[in-house]
């Protein structure tokens, strides 16, 4: 069964007022893709939700655990690698086990399905953002 058995431990970083830094890992164990250890010192812009004023208002700031999941997910040497389906599922997967509504959920799925695609496989994890 899918849970978080890690929590999020972040804090924003120095210089930035959109970037993140994990203070700890992440760990996430996925029915899709087995465990997940987001390291510790991680960098995220959680979810890149468009600044779209009605965008935004529906689902900017929804699901940090779960951004940062699929930021790592996205990387090109994530620890397991996944395939652009499997981490959007996962994000979809996590998203669902921490109770996100349904509208959230679909919105936020269908937005890294139809403009992920953009970023996947185009950084490495220890890459600074």
């Amino acid at each position: 069964m899918a849970e978080f058995l890690k929590g999020l431990v972040i804090s924003l970083r120095e210089d930035s007022d959109t970037i993140y830094v994990l203070g700890d890992n992440l760990i996430y164990e996925s029915d899709i893709v087995g465990r997940v250890v987001v390291p510790k010192g991680f960098q995220t812009d959680f979810a890149s939700v468009p600044r779209v004023p009605i965008a935004y208002m529906l689902f900017g700031d929804r699901a940090h655990r779960e951004a940062v999941l699929h930021d790592y997910l996205y990387r090109i040497d994530s620890q397991p690698q996944a395939t652009y389906s499997q981490a959007n599922n996962v994000f979809f997967e996590a998203m669902k086990l921490r109770g996100k509504g349904f509208f959230v959920r679909y919105g936020m799925y269908w937005g890294v399905v139809l403009g992920g695609w953009t970023a996947y496989h185009k950084k490495k994890v220890s890459d600074k953002l």
